[in-house]
C-alpha cells in the first residue's frame, strides 16, 4: 500500500488539505506551486511564461512576499498562505483591488498575461514599502517583463494609489 503525505495550504483564504503522491488526484512532489494553483486548484489567473524563473509572470504571494510559483515546489508550501490574483478583489463585494482598477484606469496592460504577476509584485513592494519613489517602483518591478506595453503606464498606475505625499 502506497503512503501517501498530506500537506494543507490557504489559499485565497480558502483551505486546501492535499495529498502527496504519484497518482493522478495526488500532487507530486516535484509539482510546482505554479502547476497545483492552475492545474488542481484551477485558479488560471497565475500565469506560466519562462517556467524558468525570469520572467515574473508567475508571481503570487507566500506568506505576504512576492514569490515565483513556477520556481517553488507545493510542498514547501504546507501551512503557508498563498494568495493569487484572484484574491486581490473584495471577496464580499467583488470589488476590484485599488492597485488593479489602477491598471484599468491607465491602460497599463496590453495582451494581459504578465499583468498578474505585476500586479502581484507591485502589491508586494507597497505592502513594504507604501510610498514608494518612482525609481523604488522601477527597481520593484525589475524582475517582471512584458514584450507588449510601456512599464511607463505601469509605473504610472502603481504611482497612482501611493498615497499624497509618498513618492
Amino acid at each position: 500500500m502506497e503512503h501517501a503525505d498530506r500537506i494543507r495550504l490557504t489559499v485565497n483564504g480558502k483551505v486546501h488539505d492535499i495529498e502527496i503522491g504519484d497518482r493522478d488526484d495526488q500532487v507530486g512532489p516535484l509539482e510546482t506551486l505554479a502547476a497545483t494553483l492552475r492545474e488542481r486548484l484551477r485558479l488560471t489567473g497565475t500565469k506560466v511564461a519562462c517556467d524558468d524563473g525570469a520572467c515574473g509572470c508567475c508571481t503570487v504571494h507566500l506568506d505576504g512576499m512576492a514569490i515565483l510559483s513556477c520556481m517553488t515546489l507545493t510542498v514547501e508550501c504546507d501551512g503557508k498562505d498563498v494568495t493569487t490574483i484572484e484574491g486581490l478583489s473584495d471577496p464580499k463585494t467583488g470589488a476590484l483591488d485599488p492597485l488593479q482598477q489602477a491598471f484599468i484606469d491607465h491602460t497599463a496592460f496590453q495582451c494581459g498575461y504578465c499583468t498578474p504577476g505585476i500586479i502581484m509584485s507591485a502589491k508586494a513592494l507597497l505592502a513594504e514599502n507604501p510610498r514608494p519613489t518612482e525609481e523604488e517602483v522601477k527597481e520593484g518591478l525589475s524582475g517582471n517583463f512584458c514584450r507588449c506595453i510601456s512599464h511607463y503606464h505601469v509605473v504610472k498606475a502603481v504611482m497612482s494609489v501611493v498615497p499624497p505625499g509618498g513618492g
